[in-house]
């Protein structure tokens, strides 16, 4: 059997066991995710082989197949001795350590092909912290742990590998990609691409503006930032380097546009379901809270677009490349989509499981691919389709699955030496117990610890060490979540290590600084909205109706004005001018005082009203 052949199967067999498990509930907790993960680790090992293409693979043949063993055997152990681990204290064998090192070694090895280096780092220091934390002197030092007790922690129960972000993975997450990728191999991702085409081909800067809108459609239901630019980046930059854009600024187009969709609910790369057991809240709960900030991060990218777009004079999109209205409104582009969302609705509102809420979404969109595409596709190709939809995600599981559970593995090394209790003091005490201060180390920390970590695993990490923070200083969880959540997405597009700016770049032909120069423009805005968060309750829907309106003024004013000073945008048409109301604009919106966040979006708008009627007058 080819490996070709060997990586569909196993991607179909994952596909196949999250659908299962979605439809009929997830087995016990360590089964299932000792099931799952020892599915991902096979698969990863078949996706990513050692030495492919290389003159040593054969020895790279012998090492995967090791991996593959060592991994099934040590989750098959797990299965086996369930009701011992779960009913007892299992002291740590010879065996268990070996099994326990050897699974460590593969979910790692596994983070270094999938995701690069530094994430693997991460968690082999977590762990040397567990094992030689007591030879450090200060306040950075404990007790210290022997090996046995760091296995039985890791291994022998469910705080450490088969903890609860694997088990989010193995249940929630995976239910959840599984959704995307049908939706998108059963016509979601044309009929996403020709809306976006549609609204916003024909305004100034329309290949941009087409951009902002499909990675943000591309992204709610993605798990990864990097993912769409390379998805729908292979369209849309393209076409904005045809068009005359500049190459860097197509690159930072697409690179924001698809990070913002990591910040969307409903999927938000995963996070959300991680914050919500994180938070011991609702997955709605969480979703809500994350709307209006999302929608001011799009607002924003949309509107420096359209300044940047006037001030260049960039171009709409041809009318003969867009899509009509008819081909986007055709039932079989429109009843897939519904029936999916539909069905995902109807599961949350009769209560279940999200994860059988997504089941009930696959079933929904299935039934309306097949009845819409009778007649236009063969059975075959139908159900060619659906197995490609399997297949990729299968293998989108493989990034999350083996992320989360290294993740899960360092979230309780730091439980464990109790490091992140000691940075968390360390950051209040450098910060006086302001707010501000610790609001703005906290960001900062955030932005290096995300740079090179996929969206999930940075929010994981950053959760479980800086959280603690900000809510040490009176911040509400929800909101220190979220204001941690958003400094660790935005690293991507934050040089030196902005990965998602790289495959911009690298898809654009373009050197990558100015591309990240042009990105942190862009995104400017992403880097006050989760200071809005702490200063407006209402913009994770807190407070009462009022909180929630003054809490998107005082947005809707930050994204107008922020855009227009980083732009270069005339107001007035006269520049000090303009950057005395912009400034003034600024100020006010970020002055949480009952009345400022209105008189902010009123001097704006008075203050462009004004400048339009003097330039009418001199026409």
């Amino acid at each position: 059997m080819t490996l070709k052949r060997v990586q569909k199967l196993l991607a179909v067999l994952v596909g196949g066991f999250v659908f299962y498990t979605a439809a009929t509930g997830p087995f016990e907790g360590l089964i299932q995710r000792a099931i799952f993960l020892a599915l991902v680790c096979c698969l990863g090992v078949a996706l990513y082989p050692l030495g492919a293409g290389k003159g040593w693979r054969p020895a790279g043949v012998i090492i995967d197949l090791l991996l593959c063993a060592v991994t099934v055997t040590a989750c098959g152990y797990v299965v086996w001795n369930y009701d011992t681990i779960m009913t007892t204290l299992p002291w740590a064998t010879t065996l268990d350590q070996a099994l326990t090192l050897g699974l460590v070694l593969s979910v790692l090895e596994l983070g270094r092909r999938t995701v690069g280096l530094i994430f693997p780092v991460l968690v082999v220091l977590g762990i040397s912290y567990a094992l030689f934390g007591n030879l450090l002197p200060g306040a950075l030092g404990h007790r210290g742990f022997d090996s046995a007790f760091v296995t039985e922690t890791i291994f022998l129960g469910d705080l450490g590998i088969w903890g609860m972000l694997t088990g989010v993975a193995a249940t929630v997450i995976a239910a959840f990609v599984l959704f995307g990728a049908l939706l998108l191999h059963t016509g979601g991702g044309q009929a996403f691409m020709d809306l976006a085409m549609r609204l916003g081909g024909r305004q100034p800067g329309g290949a941009a503006k087409i951009a902002t809108i499909a990675s943000g459609l591309f992204g709610m239901i993605s798990g990864s930032a990097v993912a769409n630019v390379a998805t729908t980046g292979n369209f849309t930059i393209p076409m904005m380097v045809r068009l005359g854009y500049p190459r860097p600024f197509a690159a930072a187009v697409e690179a924001v546009a698809s990070t913002g969709g990591q910040i969307a609910p409903p999927i938000m790369g995963a996070a959300a379901f991680v914050m919500a057991e994180i938070l011991g809240v609702s997955y709605v709960t969480i979703i809500a809270a994350a709307i209006l900030p999302a929608v001011m991060f799009y607002l924003s990218v949309f509107v420096t677009v359209h300044f940047v777009a006037l001030r260049r004079g960039l171009a709409i999109v041809p009318e003969d490349e867009l899509p009509d209205w008819s081909t986007i409104a055709a039932p079989r582009r429109v009843l897939p989509i519904l029936a999916a969302l539909g069905g995902l609705g109807l599961g949350i509102w009769l209560g279940r499981s999200i994860a059988t809420s997504a089941f009930y979404g696959v079933i929904g969109l299935l039934l309306a691919f097949v009845v819409t595409q009778a007649g236009r596709l063969s059975p075959r190709d139908m159900l060619g389709r659906i197995v490609s939809g399997l297949e990729d995600a299968g293998k989108g599981m493989v990034i999350i699955g083996v992320l989360l559970a290294g993740a899960q593995v360092l979230v309780s090394m730091i439980n464990m030496t109790g490091i992140g209790v000691t940075l968390s003091s360390l950051i209040v005490s450098m910060a006086g117990d302001s707010v501000v201060l610790v609001a703005i180390i906290v960001g900062a920390v955030c932005l290096i610890m995300g740079m090179g970590l996929p969206t999930t695993a940075a929010y994981v990490l950053v959760a479980a060490v800086l959280a603690p923070a900000m809510t040490a200083v009176g911040v509400d969880p929800l909101a220190a979540h979220l204001f941690v959540f958003y400094f660790a997405t935005i690293s991507v597009i934050t040089p030196p290590v902005c990965v998602a700016v790289f495959v911009g770049s690298g898809i654009a032909k373009t050197n990558w600084l100015p591309a990240a120069g042009e990105a942190v423009r862009l995104g400017a805005v992403t880097y006050l909205v989760p200071f809005l968060l702490l200063l407006y309750p209402g913009m994770t829907m807190n407070g009462g109706v009022f909180a929630v309106i003054e809490a998107a003024v005082a947005g809707l004013a930050v994204v107008l004005a922020v855009p227009a000073l980083l732009s270069g945008a005339s107001l007035t048409g006269r520049r000090a001018v303009d950057l005395a109301v912009l400034l003034a604009v600024i100020g006010l919106a970020i002055w949480p005082q009952p009345v400022t966040p209105f008189l902010a979006l009123a001097l704006f708008l008075g203050a462009r009203a004004l400048g339009r009627a003097e330039r009418k007058a001199v026409a």
